[in-house]
């Protein structure tokens, strides 16, 4: 994930615009951070064309930008994403990120999240990726930890892992970040899938920078 850059801040729990607003922010300062002083947003489904699908980014033109975005929202939280598309065999198709507090009285009073917080939340990241969310069964997705994945993905840092989904030829990779690259007390996961003509787990990750 060489390139991978994440940023968060406050955002009301239960005002959407102002959320949005809030992640929006963070993702247009990281993009200016690249060299993108003026991109467009925007996050059309790809269903129904209304404003809740994939962020997508943009030059003024019209020109997609070489980022893939993700945003989530946890606990009080904006936590915003960019990664590099990159060009040729291995470049990244898709890309997302998702959040949950690692505490949440309602949640854990009504049993937890299914599979545990940690697959939750891995879960929800994967699904966002395949730009279909929970049109996919969570059930349908397979998750394996780095260590134990095999030789292709032999050179990952500890901790990473790979998905895919039953039925679908995409392969993703993830990770979760910590410590100032994420809000305190909110667990972050990310996802991403490569061009199938490259070897999955084909670099080592990059430190990911973060802003608070």
């Amino acid at each position: 994930m060489t390139g991978l850059q994440i940023a968060y801040a406050r955002a009301p729990v239960m005002q959407r615009a102002a959320r949005r607003q809030a992640a929006w922010g963070l993702l247009r300062g990281l993009l200016a951070g690249a060299g993108h002083e003026d991109p467009v947003l925007s996050n059309p489904c790809p269903r129904c064309g209304g404003p809740h699908g994939p962020v997508l980014l943009a030059e003024a033109d019209g020109t997609p930008l070489p980022w893939l975005a993700g945003v989530a929202y946890a606990g009080g939280y904006a936590v915003a994403a960019v990664h590099p598309r990159g060009a040729g065999a291995g470049a990244v198709t898709a890309f997302a990120i998702d959040a949950e507090p690692l505490v949440d009285a309602v949640r854990d009073a009504a049993g937890g999240a299914p599979g545990g917080i940690l697959r939750w939340v891995r879960t929800e990241a994967v699904l966002k990726a395949t730009a279909r969310g929970l049109r996919i069964d969570p059930a349908d997705v397979e998750i394996a930890e780095a260590q134990t994945a095999g030789a292709d993905l032999a050179d990952l840092a500890p901790g990473w892992w790979r998905a895919r989904v039953a039925g679908a030829p995409a392969r993703f990779v993830g990770a979760e970040p910590s410590g100032a690259l994420v809000p305190p007390g909110i667990l972050v996961s990310v996802a991403l899938s490569r061009d199938p003509a490259a070897a999955e787990g084909s670099g080592r990750p990059a430190t990911p920078r973060g802003a608070g």
